[in-house]
């Protein structure tokens, strides 16, 4: 595991909480509606790289059998904390590139939203997308979350001055594609790149998604919605988070897509 990683997760991101606000329950919100489309009431789902278990917790109790696999033995000890009695779940420590302790074309919903994150060369990212496959059934649905490239360089390298400063001048090229190593955390991406990693695979894409599209670039705003008006926000963003011409400023995508 990166050092970076672990300390990141473990003193420095509460990954508990990060989908609280409701500026960022926009992506729960997002990913949880598109998954219920696909889920059938015998279906089993596997979760790598659960995190602290905000989806695999909200499945199981719903009544779903859910496994679960993450990294980080920090956010294991908070997700077994949040376990129910009633829940169908398992959580395990283990690596997105390495998932051998699971059989072949086991689950029918799998669940990839963190790791694609952190994997900075095109062999690690192919690795753990061909895993994510594997043990996935013939027709079985996989969702896999990645970090927007060019909102970072919206709102981290221009709002926040960073792009003139080392070591991110030597990090985003002339087309304004960032670069990222263990030590900035996050690996981020545009749509071309995810197309050319899943032209690798025999997949059918269902949906590609902004999952909280513009939510990020007005947070404030958005935690101090009334009811009413974030109700009609979010009716707004369900209408716009698969327009091709808005997802680009998307902090976030999710990638649908089913198993030939």
């Amino acid at each position: 595991m990166s050092d970076y990683l672990n300390e990141f997760y473990t003193h420095h991101c509460d990954e508990d909480k990060r989908l609280a606000f409701r500026h960022s329950r926009t992506e729960f919100i997002t990913t949880v509606k598109y998954i219920e489309k696909y889920l059938k009431a015998e279906h089993r789902i596997l979760e790598i790289g659960a995190g602290t278990g905000a989806y695999s917790h909200y499945f199981a109790q719903q009544g779903y059998p859910v496994d679960s696999v993450e990294l980080v033995e920090h956010n294991i000890d908070i997700f077994k904390s949040k376990t129910q009695p009633n829940e169908r779940i398992t959580i395990r420590q283990g690596n997105a590139l390495d998932l051998c302790e699971f059989c072949d074309s086991t689950y029918d919903i799998t669940l990839l939203l963190g790791p694609m994150y952190h994997l900075y060369t095109a062999e690690e990212q192919l690795k753990a997308m061909s895993e994510a496959i594997r043990v996935t059934k013939k027709g079985g649905i996989i969702f896999a979350a990645y970090c927007g490239n060019d909102a970072t360089i919206i709102q981290f390298a221009l709002l926040k001055g960073k792009i003139v400063e080392e070591p991110y001048t030597h990090l985003i090229d002339d087309s304004y594609k960032c670069s990222s190593t263990p030590e900035e955390i996050f690996q981020m991406h545009r749509k071309e790149d995810i197309d050319l990693l899943m032209s690798n695979f025999n997949v059918e894409r269902l949906h590609f998604i902004g999952t909280d599209m513009i939510s990020h670039y007005f947070r404030d705003k958005i935690n101090e919605m009334s009811d009413d008006v974030y109700s009609r926000y979010l009716d707004y963003h369900m209408y716009i988070c698969e327009r091709a011409d808005m997802i680009g400023v998307s902090n976030h995508f999710l990638d649908v897509f089913r198993k030939l």
